[in-house]
């Protein structure tokens, strides 16, 4: 048998409760580490639960960021989610597994610790 084609999928979110700081722009900082394993570990199993749960293999956090103009008590978060494509799976449904984002975090209002901006998720785009 041949090894399934890995495939790539953005999740993109703003979380409120999440004061943005300059070391948050360092990928080599104390606290960009800490905030991405944290974040990788929620999305990962925020995601393992979903339909695409069977073939999911991992999210990683690439960036954190705040928006130009906007409150610096707020920080964007960008991941990278990797899957599987298995012959047998069904292609990655975007809106359908954002709905299922939607549903596991309390309509985007809660990711663990963190309080989501409820119109601030995007999956693939």
């Amino acid at each position: 048998t041949t090894a399934a084609a890995l495939e790539h999928f953005t999740v993109n979110f703003t979380i409120t409760n999440l004061p943005y700081t300059s070391d948050l722009e360092n990928p080599d900082s104390a606290r960009f580490k800490a905030t991405r394993r944290v974040m990788n570990m929620m999305l990962d199993r925020l995601l393992k639960k979903s339909s695409i749960g069977p073939v999911f293999q991992g999210c990683d956090t690439t960036d954190f960021r705040y928006e130009l103009g906007s409150d610096r008590d707020q920080t964007r978060v960008d991941a990278v989610c990797t899957y599987s494509k298995e012959p047998w799976a069904a292609p990655l449904d975007r809106v359908g597994l954002y709905h299922q984002v939607s549903n596991k975090t309390r309509g985007i209002t809660q990711l663990g610790p963190y309080s989501l901006d409820k119109d601030s998720l995007y999956v693939n785009g």
